[in-house]
């Protein structure tokens, strides 16, 4: 009888450890599968109709693309052709021909170029090379900044592997001859050595660019050329399983909210406060998404199905999850109440 309760004990344990592990956020959408393989996303907000906003993610090999997506996760634009692209980010409001136009940038890693595009219609209205007179190039991540002040819009770019200091480079967008290209402005950037830094984000609104040294941390600098190249922050040092990667922010305010950052092998994403991310983590979100690289998140209503946001991960199996934004808020906040209750 001893023996028979202590069997139904062990997998009456087994059974509630097995659950704990299983529980995972689920995706309002799947998107349609890519070619080859999804690596990034970037989403773009219709100014008009929120609802017919668009995700824009890359598919990764020799012979790549650009994906976009409609809030339904169906592919609705392909741009074919691309050598590798690896990261994708969107800006809104350049000034090209007199006309105001949104954009989205994609590294393009075997030919040492970022290729621009327009949006929605994904043409082709520029690019430039990078990492000009260096042995070590390869662009992987990139992130637009856009000066709140005075409107200038800048891209940083990283790499596949780089110098321990000077690791990314900035260039300024300007026009030249009806097309959009890339001034060369400044280099920074500290790196660890110890694998690539290919995630990348930027704050526009408190002008800081955030970067995931995949097995070392994630690091904080000012994104205005002139405000310097000093090292602000590095922040979740030895809280992931491996890779540090995908970084998004979601604003709760002017200068609240949260960065999300990929732990790649856990399937999960660590949570930072946007004010003091260096504070420590608040919270790791379980998701079903697996090994994700690029994740990106926006606070927009789009609809009555998203309306405080969505979170965008890309996942294996040529896809990428799109989230209700109340799912993860759930949780993050669940987590932070656990935590200050000391359960």
């Amino acid at each position: 009888m001893r023996y028979n309760l202590w069997i139904n004990l062990t997998v009456l344990c087994s059974l509630c450890a097995c659950k704990s592990q299983q529980y995972k956020i689920k995706p309002a959408v799947v998107t349609q599968k890519v070619n080859y393989d999804t690596d990034d996303p970037a989403i773009w907000i219709n100014p008009n109709d929120p609802s017919k906003s668009l995700i824009v993610g890359t598919d990764k090999d020799t012979n790549g693309g650009l994906f976009v997506f409609d809030l339904d996760g169906k592919i609705v634009r392909k741009v074919l052709g691309l050598k590798r692209p690896n990261n994708v980010d969107i800006e809104y409001g350049f000034m090209l021909k007199n006309k105001t136009v949104d954009i989205a940038l994609t590294t393009e890693r075997e030919t040492n170029k970022v290729r621009i595009f327009t949006l929605p219609d994904m043409e082709e209205v520029g690019d430039f090379s990078v990492f000009d007179g260096e042995k070590q190039k390869g662009p992987m991540g990139i992130a637009m900044y856009k000066n709140p002040k005075t409107k200038e819009i800048y891209a940083v770019v990283g790499r596949k592997s780089g110098p321990s200091d000077n690791y990314l480079w900035e260039y300024k967008l300007v026009e030249n001859n009806g097309c959009i290209t890339g001034e060369f402005v400044r280099k920074f950037g500290k790196y660890s050595g110890k694998k690539e830094i290919e995630s990348i984000a930027v704050d526009d609104a408190l002008g800081y660019v955030y970067y995931s040294d995949e097995k070392y941390g994630v690091h904080q600098y000012y994104a205005d050329p002139s405000m310097g190249n000093q090292e602000l922050s590095v922040f979740g040092i030895g809280d992931f399983v491996s890779d540090v990667e995908g970084i998004s922010i979601y604003p709760t305010s002017d200068k609240t909210g949260y960065i999300l950052v990929s732990n790649q092998q856990a399937d999960t994403f660590n949570v930072y406060r946007r004010e003091v991310p260096e504070s420590g983590r608040i919270a790791e979100i379980p998701v079903m998404t697996s090994e994700s690289d690029g994740s990106e998140v926006s606070p927009v209503h789009f609809s009555e199905r998203f309306p405080k946001g969505i979170f965008v991960a890309m996942s294996n199996g040529k896809v990428f999850h799109i989230y209700d934004w109340q799912d993860i808020e759930r949780e993050i906040k669940r987590q932070i109440q656990k935590n200050k209750s000391g359960m």
